[in-house]
């Protein structure tokens, strides 16, 4: 089971490499139920990978301009702080009810990088610059995204991605780049304050590493082929996808088939929704409309 543990642990690095977001999200049911982790163990350990793969990832998108140091780097230590205290905090919160308010908060955000937001097309360059979110707002949502990161195990990619493409305007390949800044910071801090009173496996917790910063470099590679607007909505899918297994496991297996149905059901509305020109769900779904492409 190590074994294959190490060998998944590739596909977390590229989802962090090519989403900017996911690594956790894969990383703490991988360790909790494939290298069989009590919870606690399994977010901590967690908390690590995703920091150093992270860190990794960051480097191969500043170094092709992806990264938007300001909002990131006020962004990450707000995250900081959050986090410390968060991980802290989850050594009075039990196991379960901590990974299935993770799944809720996966639900949430999902929900809103299906929805998207309004850009302009020539707006991209403006919104690179990262004057869209105002420093008290970053700190804000840096210490609210960073004490769920503590308490979950989520590097916050999943919460990042959409505070800085959807509320902060940045492009979805910068909102990927930056993120990954913002979720090394805040997993190493989260990290320290798990590690006051959990142990970590390290030879395991070493060659998962090991393997993800693999799939990381792969993954930021891959990140400029991809159609930012696809890349944002294969993002959401993922997650819902991830959260109905996390559900099935702490919950109910009834109810993550039942959350599982409903993507699927919601997935079928939005290929819909694409095909035809009146489609009264589409401002739910965030289904494009057809007759954007002759307005362009």
């Amino acid at each position: 089971m190590i074994g294959l543990t190490i060998g998944l642990a590739v596909f977390v690095g590229v989802a962090l490499g090519l989403l900017g977001g996911g690594g956790s999200i894969l990383t703490v049911p991988l360790l909790a139920y494939v290298a069989g982790m009590d919870a606690k163990q399994a977010i901590a350990t967690s908390l690590l990978v995703v920091g150093v793969t992270s860190a990794v990832g960051a480097i191969s998108h500043a170094r092709a301009g992806r990264v938007q140091w300001r909002t990131g780097l006020i962004f990450g230590g707000a995250g900081m702080v959050g986090a410390y205290g968060g991980g802290l905090l989850a050594r009075f919160i039990p196991g379960t009810f901590l990974l299935i308010g993770f799944a809720v908060m996966m639900i949430a955000t999902a929900i809103a990088m299906l929805r998207g937001r309004k850009t302009r097309e020539d707006g991209a360059d403006a919104a690179a610059g990262g004057h869209h979110l105002p420093v008290p707002k970053i700190i804000a949502e840096g210490l609210v995204v960073g004490l769920v990161t503590g308490l979950v195990g989520a590097g916050g990619g999943f919460l990042v991605v959409p505070a800085l493409a959807l509320l902060g305007g940045l492009p979805m390949p910068v909102a990927v780049g930056t993120s990954l800044v913002v979720i090394a910071m805040k997993s190493f801090a989260g990290l320290g304050g798990y590690l006051s009173s959990v142990q970590i496996d390290w030879p395991v917790a070493l060659g998962v590493t090991g393997a993800a910063v693999v799939g990381a470099l792969v993954g930021a590679r891959m990140t400029a082929m991809i159609n930012p607007d696809a890349l944002r909505k294969t993002f959401g899918w993922f997650v819902l996808a991830m959260s109905s297994v996390i559900l099935a496991q702490e919950i109910h297996l009834v109810v993550g088939i039942a959350a599982a149905a409903l993507t699927a059901i919601a997935a079928a509305m939005t290929f819909a929704c694409t095909r035809y020109g009146h489609c009264p769900l589409r401002r739910l779904v965030g289904a494009p409309r057809l007759e954007s492409a002759d307005t362009r």
